[in-house]
C-alpha cells in the first residue's frame, strides 16, 4: 500500500504537498476551538497560510529526510484530517510516531479509523517499519478507541508527558507492532467496511 489511499466514502489519504498551506491553514481555523483542548497553544502566524508554509517546509525537509511522513485526509478538496508519522528511527528500533486529528464535522463516521489504518500499513509495507506509537490524553476515549481498532496496545501511563493547552498533561501510551496480523488483520477488516 501507498499513497494516495481512497477510503469508501471517496475520502483519499496523501502526503501533503508545498500547496498545500492554505487549505491546511484553512483546516486550522475551522478547528480552531475544537482542537484548542488537544493541542499545543499555537502563536496566531500558525493559522495563516504563511505560517502553514513554514511548518510545511519543516515536515517536507524531514520527508525528504526519510525522518518524516506528513499526511491529510482530503474530501471535495478540503483538508478534513492530519495523520503525521514522525521522529522515524531506523536501525534496529525501526519505529516512528503518530499524530493525527480529525475536522469537527467529520468525526464519528469511521475517517479517523480509516486513515489510522492506513498509515500502519504504509508503515510496515512501504517503509518497512516494525512499530508505530501514539499517545493520547487521558480523557480521549474517542482517539483510544480508534487506535484499539486499528491494532495498538495500551504500554503504559506518561506523567505530564507534554505541553497540551498550556498545561503539562499525562498521556496513555500505546503501541502497534506492524508484524501483529491479528490486530492489522481485524483493522483491515473495519476499514474495508467503511
Amino acid at each position: 500500500m501507498h499513497f494516495p489511499v481512497t477510503s469508501g466514502n471517496g475520502a483519499a489519504l496523501r502526503l501533503l504537498q508545498a500547496g498545500d498551506a492554505g487549505e491546511m491553514a484553512a483546516a486550522y481555523l475551522r478547528n480552531r476551538a475544537h482542537l484548542a483542548p488537544w493541542e499545543p497553544e499555537r502563536p496566531e502566524e500558525f493559522f495563516t497560510p504563511a505560517g502553514q508554509r513554514r511548518t510545511l517546509d519543516i515536515q517536507l525537509d524531514s520527508l525528504a529526510a526519510a525522518l518524516a511522513y506528513p499526511a491529510a485526509l482530503f474530501a471535495e478538496g478540503r483538508i478534513i484530517g492530519r495523520f503525521t508519522l514522525s521522529g522515524v528511527v531506523r536501525g534496529p528500533f525501526q519505529s516512528a510516531s503518530l499524530g493525527y486529528w480529525m475536522d469537527a464535522a467529520h468525526q464519528g463516521r469511521g475517517l479517523a479509523t480509516f486513515a489510522v489504518h492506513a498509515m500502519c500499513q504504509i508503515a510496515g509495507s512501504a517503509l518497512g517499519l516494525h512499530r508505530i506509537e501514539a499517545g493520547t490524553l487521558l480523557h480521549n476515549h474517542a482517539s483510544q478507541a480508534v487506535l484499539r481498532k486499528c491494532g495498538f496496545e495500551q504500554i503504559g501511563m506518561a506523567p505530564r508527558y507534554l505541553k497540551i493547552a498550556g498545561e503539562w498533561q499525562d498521556h496513555n501510551l500505546y503501541q502497534c507492532l506492524l508484524e501483529n496480523e491479528s490486530g492489522q488483520e481485524a483493522a483491515a477488516q473495519e476499514a474495508e467496511s467503511m
